[in-house]
């Protein structure tokens, strides 16, 4: 089977949809090496991605007006390229498919991971907004099958896009191996060192963005006298310079500690590392942050509603995103209890077993052979 990927964010994205590309190609390669797969992308920076070439083939715009022009070849001259190759199926990973490519006679298939930007239009920018919305509502109709990412992003697709359900698979992504893989004590000091942590931390992962809401734990620290660090690591936005000016009204000067451009490779030593992982997004597609931290065995506490309870199963603790004096409490009941550490643990380490990449990898290889 040859499979087409749109794999501009595999190449050029460092967060969650560069991720999620990144491991569906990984995961696809290795569990069915037989295939051949297709990565096209319209530029190909050499420091982010370098995929296994014994099954892969990276493709790049190569005639005169498509180099010029790479943005136009990826959503439209594209296809040409993609019959030329004998591609079996496309799968466009970030909810976006190429004009045409129902006319190539290849069947298609679309990951869509969330409608964050309908349902919150004030956080985006009217433009980005316009030009999205009719990007996913034409993926939604041409796609030979959806893959939602969860089932709370396969109920705003239906909603905001008009999708047909008939053609949806809920399909939850997984994560990275390295957060499975065993940190000894020595690696996690070591990070420790390096970033400068305190010995015990609440631990938040997540662009530094309003959705992500990490104002309300400052309020919570705030409101519940918690006398506990924060350790927010993340890319910061304009939300940063408020969420600086709470730190100083509050004077949490010496409780946070606000990190970026941390390395993959260090990441699960700092949730190793972590007391509690406090997730409290107002609304998300799936919330990885919350399965890398189940996988390393780091208590969680996120928010209630959207997909949350999806990924954080029976093992997380959760509380209204609104509500400071509850995640207060919250935190306060987690950090004081050994025992409810423990069970959280454990159960978060047994519901992490059902996004394994061997269950991510044969779900999404049923997908392909339902629609050839």
């Amino acid at each position: 089977m040859i499979i087409g990927y749109d794999a501009k964010r595999a190449f050029c994205n460092r967060r969650g949809l560069g991720n999620f590309s990144r491991d569906v190609i990984r995961l696809m390669s290795h569990y069915y090496p037989d295939n051949q797969y297709l990565l096209f992308t319209p530029k190909q920076p050499h420091n982010l991605f370098s995929p296994d070439t014994s099954n892969t083939q990276t493709l790049l715009p190569h005639t005169f007006w498509d180099k010029k022009f790479p943005a136009y070849w990826r959503s439209l001259s594209i296809c040409k390229d993609i019959k030329d190759k004998k591609t079996d199926i496309y799968h466009g990973l970030s909810q976006e498919l190429p004009i045409g490519i129902g006319k190539t006679g290849i069947k298609s298939v679309v990951t869509m991971h969330d409608a964050i930007f309908v349902r919150y239009p004030e956080l985006y920018d009217p433009f980005y907004r316009a030009i999205f919305t009719r990007k996913n509502r034409y993926s939604c109709e041409v796609a030979d099958r959806i893959i939602a990412i969860s089932e709370q992003t396969k109920r705003d697709i239906i909603e905001f896009f008009g999708a047909d359900i008939q053609k949806i698979d809920v399909v939850y992504q997984g994560c990275n191996n390295i957060f499975r893989n065993t940190v000894s004590p020595q690696e996690i000091d070591a990070v420790r060192k390096k970033h400068n942590l305190p010995q015990q931390f609440l631990l938040t992962v997540g662009a530094i963005e309003r959705r992500k809401n990490q104002e309300i734990i400052l309020e919570a620290l705030h409101c519940g006298n918690l006398d506990v660090p924060l350790v927010i690591i993340g890319n910061p936005t304009n939300y940063l310079q408020e969420l600086q000016k709470k730190i100083s009204e509050y004077s949490l000067e010496k409780q946070i500690v606000v990190l970026n451009n941390i390395s993959s490779a260090d990441l699960p030593a700092i949730y190793h590392a972590a007391t509690c992982m406090v997730y409290p997004s107002i609304f998300e597609g799936f919330g990885l942050p919350i399965l890398e931290a189940l996988c390393t065995g780091t208590p969680v506490i996120t928010s209630r509603g959207s997909c949350f309870e999806e990924t954080g199963g029976q093992a997380a603790c959760y509380i209204d995103p609104n509500n400071a004096e509850e995640l207060a409490d919250t935190i306060h009941t987690v950090l004081s209890d050994n025992q409810l550490q423990a069970r959280m643990i454990a159960k978060g380490l047994q519901h992490a077993d059902e996004f394994t990449d061997e269950k991510v990898a044969q779900k999404l290889m049923e997908v392909y052979k339902e629609i050839l």
